[in-house]
């Protein structure tokens, strides 16, 4: 157990599929695990342990913003034997040839925060996931006929929709760095596993973009984000 987690070590799976929402963490359990165990429930970030065709698997929330990613990523990894951790969440476009329910796989998160350099003293600004588990991720995409674009992108401390000006941190980042879109939790995520030796991905779905002033319907968020379920769970399989 740690402050943050009631889980014993060997609770936890493996492989970990996380998630911000606590209830989208629950809606992904009772729609497509089977013999799922509530693991955890402290502070009300659900992490329940079941099978998917047969897979031992984790899911797990996350909560928002690179500090909670920071804490319950590196528990993981670093306590509870994890060896892969997969996020799936949205995103907001930062450019205008992304559009609405586009999936985006994440090769690398660059982000403004000091999230690095107060961990190990490092000015680290740009973390790359798992090669190995995003050819995976691909492979699995193409076998189930999912489209996807695969670029680098934002972890923000800010929310996107309410930054007055969302090109200053694009013409701020390092030259030949181009952030399609904007999210809060993948640098963590990806800093923490290459500092524990660990692997880990992210899958986005793009919930809101700058060319258009509606975000997404119920039933668009609901399809898309089942096709982002779908495309972890699968590639899960093949981990």
């Amino acid at each position: 157990m740690t402050v943050h987690n009631e889980a014993n070590v060997g609770d936890i799976a493996n492989i970990v599929i996380m998630a911000g929402d606590p209830l989208r963490v629950k809606y992904i359990v009772e729609n497509y695990l089977t013999d799922y165990k509530l693991v955890n429930q402290l502070r009300g970030m659900y992490c329940y342990t079941g099978y998917y065709n047969g897979k031992r698997i984790s899911v797990m929330a996350h909560g928002m913003g690179i500090p909670s990613m920071g804490i319950y990523s590196y528990e993981l990894f670093h306590y509870y034997n994890v060896d892969v951790i997969i996020r799936i969440g949205s995103c907001g476009a930062l450019v205008d040839d992304v559009d609405l329910q586009d999936l985006i796989i994440v090769k690398d998160s660059y982000t403004e925060s000091n999230y690095a350099y107060t961990f190990d003293n490092i000015p680290c600004q740009l973390a790359s996931s798992s090669e190995e588990i995003n050819g995976i991720i691909e492979t699995t995409a193409k076998e189930n006929n999912i489209e996807y674009l695969k670029a680098t992108t934002l972890c923000n401390e800010c929310f996107d929709l309410y930054l007055p000006e969302k090109d200053a941190i694009q013409k701020r980042a390092p030259e030949g760095i181009e952030l399609i879109a904007s999210e809060m939790e993948a640098f963590a995520l990806f800093y923490n596993a290459k500092r524990e030796n660990k692997k880990a991905a992210c899958i986005l779905t793009v919930v809101d973009v700058p060319k258009e002033s509606r975000g997404m319907t119920p039933e668009e968020r609901e399809r898309s984000l089942n096709d982002m379920i779908l495309l972890a769970l699968e590639s899960a399989l093949k981990i």
